[in-house]
């Protein structure tokens, strides 16, 4: 597997952890509708918590939240609303980014609450 993959692969794995250890629980990770795919569907009492992960090996070219394009979060919303819908649910929907990046040694986690408003 490409090592971009493998990164990626933890930085998901590290974002769940990281909202578990904060209460979340997760419902769905790596779940699709048509385009779309939302990295975390995790829920902390009546907030659903839509979650894209960006993981990046440095900063160099920029923070990895700076990397969510206009099109990715339109993708987004329309598969929350789908969610929502199938599973009936009755919660109030917020857009987070966790970023995942190294820094020196260690990887920094970020976890951006209200990352992007939808209309």
């Amino acid at each position: 597997m490409a090592e971009h993959n493998d990164l990626g692969k933890f930085g998901e794995k590290s974002a769940v952890e990281l909202l578990q250890s904060k209460g979340y629980t997760i419902l769905e990770t790596n779940w699709t509708f048509q385009k779309a795919e939302i990295d975390i569907i995790a829920q902390l009492g009546t907030i659903l918590a839509v979650v894209e992960v960006k993981t990046r090996s440095s900063i160099e070219f920029g923070l990895p939240q700076e990397f969510v394009k206009p099109k990715k979060i339109q993708l987004l919303v329309k598969a929350i609303n789908e969610y929502i819908i199938s599973h009936d649910l009755d919660v109030t929907v917020r857009f987070d980014i966790i970023s995942v990046y190294k820094s020196e040694d260690k990887f920094i986690l970020d976890h951006i609450e209200d990352a992007f408003y939808h209309f």
